[in-house]
């Protein structure tokens, strides 16, 4: 299915993947094995990818890890598709260093999550995200998830940011879609879900598309929803969504990391302490959600592109011996 033209702002394309950053049997940063992951999740259809965020395992990845990531993911999908890199700090100044990496690194963007844990008050939030602003050489993606960090960007703070020529998108993780209208319908701020059972439903009321975990093993029918909706089959992007629900619920939350289900169905290797990695049970049931869900999307449409897959792309065909 073809797009329809929008309106609607998309700096970043609609389908971005928060990758997973692969690690060699060792612990160590695998840049092979990203690149290559990297390339076949483009290969399936992801415009942009996000790196080294949550998913990413950034808390545990060290500033000299996060720059080799991207110049090995830019090296790999090649100037036109989007790269986010995850910079967001509980440190202004900090979060501000790795912007300037990351832009050098080859970044078209910088995601830039709320500063954790000391819980700062509304202006100092606005300050914050002003000053990397101010700082960047590159555009914002401003991460709203407070049940990570504590503090949300509330609509009044993320009306007055939107202001800024530099910030373009939020990740929304903040669970208000009445919030998430308010600021879509007054500001050109591109809304893209960050929780994945929201996907179509901020895509409804206006967002851009997605920065998604299970795309990482689903990209193809993830895709396929948002083509649906804005082919104006609204109820088949219903089904789609629907057919996902399991295996998205499987991976985010059944009390596990989505970025230890996510690399439990790659075959990704290891994930970093204090991550511990999926246990067999919790495996053997992501593996067969997964193959139920290629198993009920094959023939639902006449030409099922997003199925014709085998099962997700597991690292170890790409860096076969490494785990």
């Amino acid at each position: 299915m073809t797009p329809l033209p929008s309106s609607r702002p998309r700096p970043f394309g609609r389908t971005l993947c928060a990758m997973v950053t692969p690690f060699t049997a060792a612990g160590d940063l695998d840049p092979d094995a990203a690149a290559a992951h990297a390339a076949a999740l483009v290969a399936d259809g992801c415009d942009g990818l996000v790196l080294s965020g949550t998913t990413g395992e950034s808390p545990t990845t060290s500033d000299a890890e996060k720059a080799a990531l991207v110049r090995a993911v830019r090296e790999a999908v090649g100037p036109d598709v989007s790269l986010v890199a995850g910079v967001g700090t509980a440190d202004t100044r900090h979060t501000v260093e790795l912007g300037s990496q990351a832009e050098q690194a080859g970044a078209d963007a910088l995601l830039v999550v709320t500063p954790y844990y000391s819980r700062p008050p509304q202006a100092a939030v606005e300050a914050h995200f002003l000053r990397v602003a101010e700082s960047a050489g590159l555009p914002l993606m401003l991460y709203d998830i407070p049940g990570r960090t504590g503090t949300r960007i509330e609509p009044e703070t993320m009306l007055r940011l939107a202001e800024h020529p530099r910030i373009v998108a939020v990740k929304d993780c903040s669970y208000d879609l009445l919030g998430a209208t308010k600021v879509i319908s007054a500001t050109g701020l591109a809304y893209y879900s960050g929780c994945e059972e929201l996907n179509l439903p901020l895509y409804a009321v206006g967002g851009a598309g997605y920065v998604s975990t299970v795309a990482n093993v689903a990209p193809r029918p993830l895709r396929a929803v948002l083509d649906a909706f804005d082919a104006g089959d609204t109820a088949g992007a219903a089904r789609l969504n629907g057919l996902l629900a399991p295996l998205t619920e499987l991976m985010m939350a059944s009390g596990l990391p989505g970025t230890v289900t996510a690399k439990a169905l790659l075959g990704a290797g290891p994930v970093r302490e204090p991550l511990q990695p999926a246990g067999r049970e919790a495996s053997d049931g992501l593996r067969k959600a997964y193959a139920e869900l290629l198993a009920a999307c094959q023939g639902l449409l006449r030409d099922p592109w997003w199925a014709r897959d085998d099962g997700p792309r597991p690292f170890s065909r790409c860096c076969a011996g490494r785990r």
